[in-house]
């Protein structure tokens, strides 16, 4: 089974998706890692992030990977062309170079791909931004999750803090603006809710509250398989 779920940065889609793996046994297939990944690729290469001929060289030609310990649904580690970039792919300029990388329609096609072919190992729960109008049309539990720009911002700015990264919440506000503007404008996989998911606000709802209302779903759709 897939559960799929899209929505914009910062609303709690990755927490949300790895806690409800954690509940179902599913493992969690992180595609928004897969194009951070092919961004710090980029970078080291000396790539311009407008470059989608040189970008869809790496997509196609550089396998991404995740490391994942015994038993356990979540990847720890991410690696391309054999080189970990766990900790690079959550760095703020890779935040800012993921929605230029993912709107190469060659780029999206060649990561579509290598998802589609993950996903045919077990069952996943797969977040993203067109998860389950593009990758997975067919997945029988679709969620689009979303939350106010400042909540979003909220959250962001308390992760960053977190993982020692400096930011002030004025910046991620304003560059979460930014990032929704163009991830709901671009020619190539749009950011938009698919015409069967269950849109999800959770401005106002804790991440338990959320990821039981999702396991719910799933549930419901397992016992009517």
């Amino acid at each position: 089974m897939i559960i799929a779920i899209d929505g914009p940065a910062g609303s709690g889609k990755s927490t949300i998706a790895k806690n409800t793996a954690h509940k179902l046994g599913f493992r969690y297939l992180d595609t928004g890692a897969m194009y951070r990944a092919i961004a710090v690729r980029a970078r080291d290469l000396g790539i311009d992030f407008d470059d989608g001929e040189q970008l869809c060289v790496i997509a196609c030609n550089e396998p991404i990977e995740f490391g994942f310990s015994d038993d356990e649904p979540l990847p720890s580690r991410v690696f391309i062309a054999q080189k970990e970039v766990t900790d690079e792919i959550r760095r703020p300029e890779i935040d800012k170079a993921v929605s230029p990388v993912s709107a190469h329609r060659s780029v999206r096609k060649a990561l579509v791909d290598q998802q589609r072919k993950i996903s045919q190992l077990g069952d996943y729960v797969v977040e993203g931004r067109d998860i389950g109008t593009v990758v997975f049309p067919d997945a029988p539990v679709k969620i689009f999750l979303t939350a106010n720009a400042e909540e979003r911002a909220r959250r962001r700015t308390a992760q960053n803090l977190e993982r020692d990264i400096d930011s002030s919440y004025e910046g991620v506000l304003q560059d979460l603006r930014a990032r929704d503007q163009y991830d709901s404008s671009r020619a190539v996989s749009p950011l938009v809710a698919a015409d069967d998911a269950v849109t999800l606000d959770s401005t106002m709802m804790t991440i338990d509250y959320v990821t039981n209302l999702i396991v719910e779903l799933a549930r419901q759709a397992q016992a009517s398989e």
